[in-house]
């Protein structure tokens, strides 16, 4: 599988395994992880992504438990984990308002909770989850600086930051930002003409896609305009509609990263038909126009 080359000794594979719902599965051993680590490694997907908030602060500890019990793994992955989002939850009984924090505190307090969570040494990249409105970018840029210098993080990088976040906080740092993880999907264009793909281009930036799949929507109801629409464009090109939509991402010149989520075996092993959608110009832009619900200006 093709590699995206995040800074000179760190790539990720062009689809990265999310695991936000690995806690919703009816099937969390240990065992059942590695299976789908395994089916990911055998199609070249090496990149897996993780926060700290996932599954009710629960997610990391699921693939901790796999990685303990297959020692092997870890040195076959590139793991990606996110903070500064701090849920209201049982597991954060102090916690009595969702918010955001950027602290150097709460920084180095996650990233050590993560290594322990997850049983690693060290976080190949590490994204600020959020843009938080109280951010010092002095304290946080000197936060991040002082893990990668420590070696418990490789590379760093935002979610869901506009290009204004970003280079707050990049103007308090040397190591340079790698990545920024916003949505993108036919329900989700905004990137496409806010400037925001633009400016990660400029900036060097590598663009991840959550919900690359709209969450389910587009599947999930038939009648669904949109989706329906998509359904029969995947018809006419005798593909399924999920490799459809993730050869769309994988056109774009900004070599977007989809961050593929799904808990079913068959459907994590199917990830990589996408590589044989025969994408076109035009293909792309009628699945654009879907998304828009018109044609182009």
């Amino acid at each position: 599988m093709e590699r995206i080359q995040l800074r000179q000794d760190l790539s990720l594979s062009r689809l990265i395994y999310g695991m936000w719902r690995l806690g919703d599965d009816r099937e969390t051993s240990p065992a059942h992880v590695v299976r789908k680590i395994k089916t990911c490694l055998d199609q070249g997907i090496t990149s897996f992504d993780q926060a700290d908030i996932y599954g009710d602060y629960g997610s990391e500890a699921l693939l901790g438990a796999a990685l303990k019990s297959d020692r092997g793994l870890r040195a076959r992955m590139e793991i990606i984990t996110k903070c500064d989002i701090c849920l209201i939850s049982e597991n954060r009984p102090h916690h009595r308002v969702k918010h955001y924090d950027t602290s150097a505190s709460h920084i180095q307090a996650s990233v050590d909770q993560s290594l322990r969570n997850m049983n690693i040494d060290h976080i190949d990249c590490l994204l600020l989850h959020r843009p938080d409105p109280l951010m010092d970018p002095a304290q946080t840029g000197a936060a991040l600086e002082g893990l990668v210098q420590s070696g418990k993080v490789r590379a760093l990088g935002v979610s869901n930051f506009r290009p204004w976040d970003w280079r707050l906080v990049q103007g308090h740092m040397t190591t340079q930002l790698c990545t920024n993880q916003i949505e993108i999907n036919p329900l989700a264009l905004e990137s496409f003409t806010s400037g925001d793909l633009a400016e990660m281009q400029r900036d060097q930036l590598v663009p991840q896609a959550w919900s690359p799949l709209a969450g389910g929507q587009l599947f999930a109801d038939a009648a669904h305009p949109v989706g329906a629409h998509l359904a029969r464009l995947a018809a006419r090109e005798a593909v399924g509609l999920d490799a459809l939509l993730i050869a769309w991402l994988l056109y774009h010149p900004a070599q977007i990263l989809p961050v593929m989520g799904s808990n079913d075996l068959g459907r994590i092993a199917r990830f990589s038909d996408a590589f044989s959608v025969p994408m076109t110009r035009q293909l792309w832009f009628e699945i654009y126009e879907a998304g828009l619900g018109s044609e182009v200006p």
